[in-house]
């Protein structure tokens, strides 16, 4: 892998999920390419988050915004995150992997890795994702994740999904 390992990533079976940097995020914003980057990464979904980090700190955080990087190649292939902080005990996760990465089970296993590890914040009893109904996809990578329908708005063609928390000693 072309960067090391930190404490506070979250490593799966075949990913890290690992916080951004500075420089990654004005690599973004400024349209650099990194080498450790896919080559169809930075998507548009990160190149609005980038964008916002500024008026959202907190998204940097420990319990913010990760690139997910491919563990054999290194590559950062997408980014996951949590909209923090918590609104009245619940947090909402967003997400996106590469076109060149679909397809191959990245966006679950990084969601419930980052699920997982929302839970252990004190704050933290729920995590949703909305997701538009035109897009059965992101639909799949929830139900995948563990997250169940627990609302449609119709007007808006929208669905929200819930993770259930973990089981508690």
């Amino acid at each position: 892998m072309s960067s090391s390992v930190s404490t506070t990533d979250l490593i799966t079976d075949r990913l890290v999920l690992r916080s951004w940097t500075p420089d990654e995020v004005a690599a973004v914003l400024d349209g650099a390419r990194p080498a450790h980057w896919a080559a169809d990464f930075p998507a548009e979904g990160d190149h609005v988050i980038a964008g916002l980090f500024a008026d959202h700190p907190a998204w940097l955080g420990p319990y913010g915004h990760r690139q997910i990087v491919e563990r054999d190649s290194g590559l950062v292939v997408g980014s996951i995150g949590l909209f923090w902080p918590p609104s009245d005990g619940a947090v909402e996760l967003g997400y996106g992997v590469v076109a060149s990465r679909r397809g191959r089970g990245y966006a679950p296993e990084a969601a419930r890795a980052l699920t997982a590890f929302a839970f252990t914040a004190p704050d933290v009893r729920g995590v949703h994702a909305t997701v538009e109904l035109s897009n059965p996809p992101s639909i799949r990578v929830l139900e995948k994740a563990g997250f169940h329908r627990t609302h449609t708005d119709a007007e808006q063609g929208t669905a929200r999904y819930d993770a259930a928390p973990p089981a508690r000693d």
